[in-house]
C-alpha cells in the first residue's frame, strides 16, 4: 500500500495536546506509526491517520454526545467494515488497489471480491443468471421505456421483488445470488439483455460499433463499486439491518444516490460540461459561475485533498481511448481551468459525465452508471450487515419544547 499522509513530531503532539515524550510513548506502544522522513532516513514523520483516530477517541471520552454527533458529518468511524479503505491515493477494495483493479478487472470480478472476499479469474466471474426484464409484469416495459434511467431503476426494483420469493433468504450465498439477479436487471434496463458481461451489453446499447467503450465502461463501474460509508451505503446498511431483502437495500441506496449532494453531482457535472460548449469557453463559464456564487460541480472531494484519484484515472484512460472526442477536449479544458481557479481536481462525477457524453449516451446515463456500479457495493454492505444480526438504531438528542403539563 502506498504511503499515507504524515506529520512532524511537533504537529502530531500539538494535534493531540501531548508532549513529544508522550508521542514517542504512543509510538512505542504501537498506537501511532512512525515513518522515515523523505530524504532523511534518520528523521521521523508520524501517521496523520493514526493521530486523527486518537484525537477522535480523546473527544469521545471528553464529550461522548458531541463526538457521536460530529461522527455523522465526515467524522470518526461509526461502524466496522471489511470492504473499502480510503487513503489519499485512492480506495482499496478488501486490500486491493481499486484503481489498479479498474485497469484490469471486470465488474463481475470485483463483485466476487466484495461479496465473497476473493478475486476470481475473469473467465470464472459471472453474475447469477436471472430473468432480467422477464421479471417485470406484462406491460411494464412500455411504461419504463419513457422514464429516465434512474427512474427506470427505481420503478422496476419493487416490481421484480414482488416476483422473487428467494430474495427473502438472507444467508450469504443466497444474497449473492439475489444480488446477481438485481445487477442483471439493472444492466438490462440500461444496456439491454443478453448473456454477455455487463460492460459488453452496455457498450452494445450505449456505444454501438465502438468496441473500445466496453473497457471504459467496466473501468467506470469498478471505480464506482464502493466508497466506504457514504450516505447511500449507510442507508443501504440501515435497511439491511432491519432484515429487509436485497431489493429493498438497493432501492434505499438508489434513493440516496440520486440526491443532489451524492450521485446527483454527476448530473450537475454533465450540465456544466454541456454549458461549456467548446474548450475555449471553460474559463469564462467557471468565472461566471463563481461571480454568481454558484457551486462548481465535479471538482474537489473532502476525502481527497489532492484530488480524487478515481476521476483522474478514468479521465486519463478516456483521453487515451478517445483523443478526438469533443467531450474529452471540453473536460480537459475544465480540469485545467478549475485547477487554476479553484486549486481542485476532478471527481469521479466529472469523469462519468465526460465518459457518458463522449460515448454519445442519453442524458442521465452518468448517474445510472454510478448506480449500476455502486449496486455491487450496496449488496456487499448488506451481506456484512445481515451477518451482524443487529438493528441500526441511533438515538436523537431532543431539542424540542419540554413536555407540556396536562
Amino acid at each position: 500500500m502506498r504511503r499515507t499522509a504524515d506529520m512532524s513530531a511537533e504537529e502530531a503532539a500539538a494535534a493531540l495536546g501531548i508532549s513529544r515524550a508522550t508521542l514517542y510513548a504512543y509510538v512505542s506502544r504501537g498506537l501511532i506509526r512512525s515513518l522515515p522522513a523523505p530524504g532523511n532516513p534518520r528523521a521521523k514523520r508520524y501517521s496523520a491517520e493514526d493521530v486523527a483516530r486518537l484525537r477522535a477517541q480523546q473527544e469521545q471520552r471528553r464529550a461522548p454526545e458531541r463526538a457521536v454527533a460530529a461522527a455523522l458529518d465526515w467524522g470518526a468511524p461509526v461502524l466496522e467494515s471489511g470492504l473499502t479503505l480510503i487513503t489519499p491515493e485512492g480506495p482499496y477494495y478488501r486490500g486491493h488497489d481499486a484503481i489498479a483493479l479498474a485497469e484490469r478487472c471486470t465488474l463481475e470480478q470485483v463483485a466476487g471480491l466484495l461479496w465473497a472476499g476473493a478475486l476470481p479469474a475473469r473467465e470464472e466471474a459471472a453474475f447469477a443468471p436471472g430473468p432480467g426484464l422477464a421479471a417485470l409484469p406484462d406491460g411494464a416495459g412500455a411504461l419504463l421505456a419513457g422514464l429516465a434511467p434512474m427512474q427506470r431503476f427505481q420503478a422496476a426494483l419493487p416490481l421484480a421483488a414482488a416476483q422473487d420469493a428467494a430474495a427473502y433468504d438472507l444467508r450469504p450465498a443466497a444474497v449473492m445470488r439475489t444480488g446477481g439477479r438485481i445487477v442483471q436487471l439493472l444492466a438490462a434496463l440500461l444496456g439491454g439483455e443478453g448473456e454477455q458481461p455487463v460492460a459488453a451489453r452496455l457498450q452494445a446499447r450505449l456505444a454501438p460499433g465502438r468496441s473500445e467503450a466496453a473497457a471504459l465502461l467496466d473501468m467506470a463501474l469498478v471505480l464506482c463499486a464502493d466508497h466506504e460509508l457514504n450516505v447511500s451505503a449507510f442507508a443501504a446498511r440501515c435497511v439491511a439491518s432491519a432484515a429487509a431483502t436485497p431489493y429493498a437495500v438497493v432501492s434505499a441506496g438508489l434513493a440516496a444516490l440520486e440526491g443532489a449532494r451524492h450521485g446527483g453531482q454527476a448530473a450537475r457535472a454533465a450540465a456544466l460540461l454541456r454549458e461549456v460548449g467548446e474548450p475555449g469557453q471553460a474559463r469564462r463559464v467557471l468565472e461566471e459561475r463563481l461571480r454568481r456564487g454558484e457551486a462548481i460541480p465535479g471538482f474537489g472531494h473532502r476525502l481527497y485533498p489532492d484530488g480524487d484519484p478515481r476521476g483522474a484515472a478514468l479521465l486519463r484512460r478516456l483521453a487515451a481511448a478517445c483523443p478526438d472526442a469533443p467531450a474529452v477536449a471540453r473536460g480537459q479544458a475544465l480540469v485545467e481551468e478549475a485547477g487554476r481557479l479553484l486549486g481542485e481536481g476532478p471527481t469521479i462525477d466529472m469523469a462519468l459525465a465526460v465518459l457518458a457524453e463522449a460515448l454519445g449516451s442519453p442524458p442521465g446515463t452518468e448517474v445510472a452508471l454510478f448506480a449500476l456500479g455502486r449496486s455491487v457495493g450496496w449488496i456487499a454492505h448488506a451481506i456484512e450487515e445481515y451477518a451482524q444480526g443487529r438493528l441500526i438504531r441511533p438515538r436523537a438528542s431532543y431539542t424540542g419544547p419540554p413536555p407540556a403539563a396536562e
